[in-house]
């Protein structure tokens, strides 16, 4: 099988990830009634699927794109609105352009390993922030984050990928949860029409649009906490350089590089990169 990047195998890394079931154990009782498990689906076959390297240097940011240009459509994932009955937290369709930053567990030394880096290699520096004046505390925004990136299933099973929240730069990455159209305007300076609907990911920035933390997909049809895993997992995944992927067959759990919410074509619903078995959930290159 053909796995996503240089390093990535069958296994499951030892002491990273089991560091990370740790923390899983520390935030369960903040996080576990969003079922960030996922679906234990069997390994994947894969066709000729695109992945890139770490350090890929193909977005606006490093200028080959730039401002009105055209991104490659692997940096934009293509989500449409679904109709919740009612939201838990409210979308305002606009808010300041300014944020305010969140740690895991609130930050401070009662955080504990909930601030330590997770996987394995030298981890990716990332931060959180919640715009002002959306009613979602980003402390508890930072935890699920973090719990995503450091759960058994997710990027940092490759045996290369790690990641460690802070609060003060440098940054290798932000994940930022704003408003439509605050989401709009930042992704829109890289040359994208997010349209107040969809999430992407813009250099070393991974824009979230509330309404898609809040009211998740239609055609997910799992707990928000695991749609929300699928977001994080798909831009983060852009940022460690992954393209794209397809479906890789009927029945199959679809990979968390697939744009699910424009249909599964067959697949089942999944929004982690990795299987129960440490194998890399792959699929054919999609455009």
């Amino acid at each position: 099988m053909r796995t996503p990047t240089a390093g990535a195998g069958r296994r499951r890394p030892s002491g990273p990830v089991i560091g990370a079931v740790v923390a899983i154990t520390v935030l369960a009782p903040v996080i576990a009634h969003q079922q960030l498990s996922g679906r234990d689906s069997g390994s994947v076959g894969a066709d000729d699927g695109r992945s890139g390297a770490r350090d890929r240097t193909d977005d606006p940011g490093d200028g080959e794109d730039g401002p009105g240009g055209d991104l490659p459509d692997e940096e934009l994932s293509a989500t449409s609105r679904p109709a919740p009955e009612q939201p838990d937290t409210p979308v305002p369709e606009s808010g300041p352009g300014s944020f305010r930053d969140g740690m895991p567990g609130g930050g401070g030394d009662a955080a504990g390993d909930r601030q330590e880096a997770v996987g394995e290699g030298t981890p990716l520096r990332y931060r959180v922030q919640v715009e002002d004046g959306i009613e979602l505390d980003p402390d508890e925004a930072a935890t699920e984050v973090y719990a995503i990136l450091a759960h058994p299933r997710g990027w940092t099973n490759d045996g290369t990928s790690a990641f460690l929240p802070v609060s003060e730069p440098p940054f290798d990455f932000s994940v930022k949860i704003a408003t439509p159209a605050t989401v709009d305007d930042i992704c829109g300076q890289y040359g994208l029409d997010t349209g107040g609907e969809v999430n992407c990911r813009v250099g070393d920035e991974v824009m979230v649009n509330l309404r898609r933390w809040v009211e998740g997909s239609p055609n997910f049809p799992g707990p928000i906490g695991q749609y929300r895993a699928l977001i994080i997992n798909h831009e983060v995944g852009h940022r460690l350089g992954h393209g794209h992927l397809g479906c890789p067959g009927p029945g199959e759990p679809a990979p968390a590089m697939m744009q699910q919410i424009k249909g599964l074509d067959g697949c089942e619903a999944n929004p982690w990169p990795y299987d129960a078995d440490g194998e890399y959930i792959d699929g054919p290159w999609a455009p």
